[in-house]
């Protein structure tokens, strides 16, 4: 299995990680509500959530970036380091939305798209 197909699994369970933080923030979480008590968190807990929920939609688009890429015969290297920088960046962002750093975070979640779009330029470059 390729890096590129490992970072795909490894972005898969960060709105799991993010998740669990913004449940360790909520004072009375409920797990049989989850999305209730979620709902009621404020603070860093609520980024957090935000971060979760960011996680969940971005993830859609690489994986099928990486599959794409593959499939149509890119560079394999290229391939591997785009996902690298997405990963990284998606881990960095919710670090900085956390955090609270607004600005990093929207320069951190730009360079994470553009590595998606380059994941679909990425077969006309190989070729």
């Amino acid at each position: 299995m390729t890096f590129a197909f490992w970072c795909v699994v490894l972005a898969a369970f960060l709105p799991v990680i993010w998740a669990g933080i913004a449940k360790t923030g909520v004072d009375d979480f409920d797990n049989a509500t989850p999305r209730d008590s979620l709902a009621r968190a404020t603070g860093w807990a609520q980024r957090a959530n935000w971060a979760q929920q960011n996680a969940y939609e971005a993830f859609p688009p690489f994986a099928a970036g990486v599959i794409v890429a593959h499939l149509a015969g890119a560079n394999p290297l290229l391939i591997d380091v785009l996902a690298g920088v997405f990963l990284l960046m998606r881990l960095t962002h919710g670090i900085v939305y956390i955090a609270n750093w607004a600005t990093v975070r929207s320069l951190v979640w730009t360079t994470g798209f553009l590595s998606v779009v380059g994941l679909y330029l990425s077969p006309a470059w190989s070729s």
